[in-house]
């Protein structure tokens, strides 16, 4: 029994000692936890420390541990985890994990976090870390059906938006019981069972998943016990349940208390409802409960939503009309040759869905097309994964990557874009092969992958069934590979190409259990299909060779790195002297920028590291006033090395009095300011006004300062108040990629693409009676156009997506 302070209390604990340990603010800590008392109190105690939860599931057959192991590396090494917390048992795992990820620096188990203190009842107080609506709540990297994972953002405010919004639609309060076998590391599990259950206040009974899949009554038992009034699971759960359920086990059994069932995750099959409905009726659940969702983690988990009470709704669609014109008309009464597909309903409240074309057009009423949407519950796009991320959006719009139709109002989901097969002009889909094949005795249920392989020869797609089997025989074989061709036609019209009879375990699943076709095409492309399971100790001598390779080239990029750092500073004390000294020595300030910006230019282009500058013909020839983030010691150098005519940098009052860094800064004409003394800020101000109305062109640093961790500081009024007096125009330039070079309090310089982009000019207000007001927009004008180009986040609006 977990209560709300016993959670904070152990959350608290752990909060403590991952800031021991070295947890930054917003860092991000995986968690490779089952479902247990121990993953909540790691989930908060990583929020609680300021940190960014990233779950992962443990691996769930040593069969595919090759498979997990790959898969997980690149997930911690995109979410640039420094920790990882997990079970003892995982080690060894985590070890493997940690060659595929170099960042990763440390692996804890929740009970050397806590220290014991969980039996004691120790109290230590949790660290104090504030938090924004907009900081990053977790990141959800996405089961990768269709390809590898992708971090999904999401924020506090994605979060609540999207609870509140299923609560709404369902009606949650209180009075209500979730009852869940999901597993914490999956969205439906984490967000709808969990945290929605949090946000309610209603109890929640949670079982491990192990649990259930060993013995499926264990679900509607505790429905029972604990008069659950909601529930979830992804299809496989019932067609479980109908499998393995005897007559007996349901004697007594009353589940008339539940109220909603929902049925989500992965397809939902019309005649899996129907044949639960059936079955589970005499124990008092009405057809009403059973209800097909829709949801995907770039909702935050739920999108879509049927009306309550009215039980699950079935379209019977003319199969040939569908997949020659992709339109979804109704079957006629009796048609044989029809498929079945289940409502999902209509979006949540304060959301919005579309369907729409190859041309990004929106289709009318049963059409199928591409399922869009958008709402308060939509990321932001992917971790660290710009090119995922900009092809995640079509305008204001998210794709989702399933296809769909909208009948009535109502939406009906067909399937993945990327699994569907095009053969011979024919738009067909797996999920129905997959579940009739599933019913064939010999074939193992739930084991099937239907999916499509290109044919140079044809140019069109080969279809291809992969079916695990336990039998052995040659003729037994050869009958179910003709039982199966006979099944696949009467399904789909046509017969396969190619049938694969495999192994168990063969058929790679993700940790909901859906089928990754697209991974299992890549083994069938390779050939590795027909092999055996293999022998863990082989897939682990595997990986011990690749973390041996990995290993061997970290340290050649180790001393790649130290090498290109050496060359930087040897560099730097070749041009430095000269280039102080010419221009101390110059007659001008012209004549020792264009000295120092012809050095600096030839440094950068030595270093490896050669300076892209865009919109240069946007710097307008008059005087005006320039700003820049400023994110590393070099930007100095990178704005000499980019303009082509003085400017004056107003820099801190320090520098004047520092000798080489002053005397240069003087050549090249530069204004210092005063930043302690408020009386010597209005003289400052004065100055750089009258210098500015005398033609002289200014550039200012608007943050102040840096600092290493990314992000967009605030700007303070300076620069733009300057303009504003003197009606000069404001430039903004941003600069990207040098931080990443060389971050504050760091001196070992890295190879990076450096770019800086000059924006178009903004004119101060010609009459502006209000120069206050005026300053303000040019501050918020010229910031707006910053953080456009420079690649970081705005500081002040929580974390952002890395990239553009």
């Amino acid at each position: 029994r977990i209560d709300y302070a016993r959670l904070r209390r152990q959350a608290a604990l752990v909060a403590r000692r991952l800031r021991a340990a070295g947890l930054a603010a917003r860092g991000t800590v995986a968690l490779m936890l089952p479902t247990s008392a121990e993953y909540f109190f790691a989930y908060f105690g990583v929020l609680l420390a300021g940190g960014i939860p990233v779950p992962i599931y443990p691996p769930a057959r040593l069969s595919q541990i090759e498979d997990h192991v790959r898969r997980h590396a690149g997930i911690l090494a995109n979410a640039e985890a420094k920790l990882l917390i997990t079970v003892p048992e995982a080690r060894t795992l985590a070890r493997l994990l940690k060659a595929g990820a170099p960042g990763l620096q440390s692996i804890v188990t929740v009970d050397e976090l806590l220290g014991g203190a969980e039996q004691a009842g120790i109290d230590d107080g949790a660290p104090t870390a504030p938090i924004a609506a907009g900081d990053i709540a977790f990141i959800q990297y996405t089961s990768g059906s269709t390809g590898n994972p992708k971090g999904v953002v999401l924020t506090h405010a994605n979060l609540l938006a999207n609870i509140r919004a299923i609560g709404e639609a369902v009606g949650i309060d209180s009075s209500d019981v979730f009852v869940s076998w999901l597993p914490l590391y999956h969205d439906m599990g984490l967000i709808s069972a969990w945290l929605a259950s949090l946000y309610f206040g209603n109890p929640l009974v949670v079982m491990s998943p192990l649990a259930f899949l060993a013995r499926p009554e264990r679900w509607l038992l505790a429905l029972h016990r604990y008069r659950g009034t909601l529930t979830a699971a992804p299809n496989f759960a019932y067609e479980l349940c109908l499998k393995r359920l005897a007559d007996e086990q349901l004697k007594g059994l009353d589940l008339g208390c539940v109220r909603l069932m929902a049925n989500g995750a992965e397809p939902v099959s019309p005649d899996t409802l129907a044949r639960f409905a059936a079955r589970l009726a005499p124990c008092g659940l009405t057809a009403a409960a059973l209800t097909p969702v829709y949801g995907l983690a770039e909702a935050t988990v739920g999108l879509l939503v049927p009306p309550l009470g009215l039980g699950a709704r079935i379209d019977r669609i003319d199969r040939r009309a569908f997949a020659a014109s992709r339109r979804a008309q109704p079957a006629a009464p009796g048609e044989g040759a029809s498929l079945a597909y289940a409502c999902c309903g209509v979006p949540l409240p304060g959301h919005q869905v579309r369907v729409v074309d190859e041309t990004g057009r929106e289709v009318g009423e049963r059409i199928e097309g591409r399922l869009e949407f958008k709402g308060p519950s939509a990321t932001g796009g992917y971790y660290r994964n710009p090119d995922e991320t900009q092809r995640l959006f079509h305008g204001d719009w998210l794709v989702t990557g399933d296809l769909a139709y909208i009948a009535e109002g109502q939406v009906y989901v067909t399937g993945r874009s990327k699994e569907v097969i095009i053969r011979g002009g024919r738009n067909l889909y797996p999920y129905g092969l997959e579940a009739a094949l599933g019913k064939l005795p010999g074939v193992r249920k739930g084991c099937v992958a239907v999916f499509g392989s290109p044919d140079a020869h044809s140019g069109t797609e080969r279809l291809v069934v992969l079916a695990e089997t336990r039998e052995a025989g040659e003729p037994a074989r050869a009958a179910l590979t003709a039982e199966i061709r006979r099944v696949a036609f009467d399904v789909l019209g046509e017969a396969p190409d190619d049938i694969v009879l495999a192994a168990p375990h063969t058929v790679l699943k993700t940790s909901s259990g859906k089928i990754r076709r697209a991974a299992c095409r890549e083994l069938y492309a390779a050939g590795l299909l027909d092999a055996r399971e293999q022998a863990v100790w082989r897939q682990l001598a595997r990986l011990a060779s690749m973390a041996a390779r990995l290993a061997l080239r970290r340290r050649w990029h180790v001393a790649g790195e130290i090498l290109y750092a050496t060359r930087v500073w040897l560099l730097f004390w070749l041009f430095a002297p000269v280039a102080w000294a010419l221009a101390v020595a110059s007659p001008s300030p012209a004549t020792a920028w264009a000295v120092s910006r012809k050095a600096a230019r030839s440094f950068l282009a030595l270093c490896g590291s050669p300076l892209e500058v865009r919109g240069l013909e946007r710097l307008p020839a008059a005087s005006c006033v320039l700003v820049a983030n400023h994110a590393s010691y070099i930007d100095g150098i990178l704005l000499v090395a980019a303009l082509p005519r003085p400017f004056g940098f107003v820099a801190k009052q320090e520098l004047n009095g520092q000798f080489v860094a002053g005397s240069f800064l003087r050549r090249l004409g530069a204004e210092f300011v005063e930043r302690f003394s408020a009386r010597q800020g209005v003289d400052d101000f004065r100055r750089l006004t009258d210098a500015a109305r005398r033609g002289r062109s200014l550039a200012f640093f608007p943050e102040g300062t840096f600092t290493r961790e990314e992000g967009l500081r605030s700007f303070r009024l300076g620069a733009f108040s300057v303009a504003a007096h003197g009606g000069l125009p404001v430039v903004p330039v941003a600069i990207r990629g040098s931080r990443a070079c060389l971050r504050d309090g760091q001196w070992f310089p890295r190879r990076g693409r450096l770019t800086l982009t000059i924006g178009a000019p903004i004119a101060a207000p010609a009459d502006s009676a209000d120069e206050f007001a005026a300053a303000i927009r040019l501050r918020d004008a010229a910031r707006a156009e910053i953080l456009r180009h420079c690649g970081e986040p705005p500081v002040d609006a929580g974390i952002a997506i890395p990239g553009d």
